[in-house]
């Protein structure tokens, strides 16, 4: 049975991500699930999306990677199933933009067919009809995810869709020199599109021209600094503090590389 990894904004406050494992467990008894995320800003894309991109490559080829961020639940938004080297179940808002560049989708379908679990074990109540059109993460996406977990057919899941039809966000990851601010940690680091950190050069960013070095005690408490972060994107932070705050970035502002001297800056 193929592992399931589930992310989501659903936060821990609220039964959410729980009921959404426990259709997960009915429909595909046995199941892994790996809990990814699921304290996400609500709605927030772009930073999900770099969730997923961070995440995607220690996932094994072949797992179900089962996420919901969707601010557009119960529209016209389709829902998908799309297959690559592993299945991403979710909706298609462009949520997946950053981990298709990694894994790009070769098939996806619609999840028309999905038929939600519907409440077993209690007593109705006068009235009472549980459903409504706003947990797609519990009534189509977790079915579907079980369902490829089993291995069966994405065809019985709906229609055929077009990859290239797929939504995408705007963003483009690259080596620079110019590039924007992605999203932010929960720390206040501000993750870039950009792919190269060159050590003993400037990063120029919301008017501030702050050094690239390899990690935060390579500079005083309190000073800002860029380095290469864990998924490979160049951010910014501040040692013991917050680059978000303390230098008011915001997402989307430009950041562009300046190179090192020749010969380098010692560090």
């Amino acid at each position: 049975m193929r592992p399931v990894f589930f992310l989501s904004d659903f936060g821990l406050e609220d039964p959410y991500a729980g009921v959404v494992e426990a259709v997960l467990r009915a429909r595909a008894p046995g199941v892994r699930v790996v809990h990814l995320a699921h304290g996400l800003p609500p709605g927030d894309l772009r930073r999900a999306a770099y969730a997923l991109f961070e995440a995607l490559p220690y996932l094994p080829e072949g797992a179900v990677v089962l996420a919901v961020v969707d601010p557009g639940v119960g529209t016209s938004r389709r829902a998908i199933a799309a297959l690559g080297r592993r299945v991403y179940v979710g909706p298609d808002n462009g949520l997946f933009t950053l981990a298709w560049l990694l894994d790009p989708p070769r098939r996806a379908y619609g999840l028309e067919g999905v038929r939600p679990l519907r409440p077993q074990g209690v007593d109705p109540l006068p009235g009472w009809a549980p459903g409504g059109h706003t947990f797609h993460g519990r009534d189509r996406f977790a079915p579907a995810a079980a369902h490829l977990a089993l291995g069966l057919p994405p065809e019985a899941l709906g229609p055929e869709v077009a990859v290239g039809a797929l939504v995408r966000l705007p963003l483009v990851l690259g080596p620079g020199p110019k590039g924007e601010v992605l999203t932010f940690d929960r720390f206040g680091n501000a993750i870039a599109t950009l792919t190269q950190a060159p050590l003993g050069g400037w990063v120029r960013v919301g008017g501030h021209r702050v050094p690239i070095r390899r990690t935060f005690g390579d500079v005083p408490v309190g000073q800002a600094v860029a380095y290469l972060g864990s998924g490979g994107l160049l951010e910014i932070a501040l040692n013991r503090g917050s680059a978000r705050e303390a230098l008011g970035l915001k997402e989307g502002m430009e950041v562009r590389l300046e190179a090192p001297p020749p010969g380098g800056e010692p560090l």
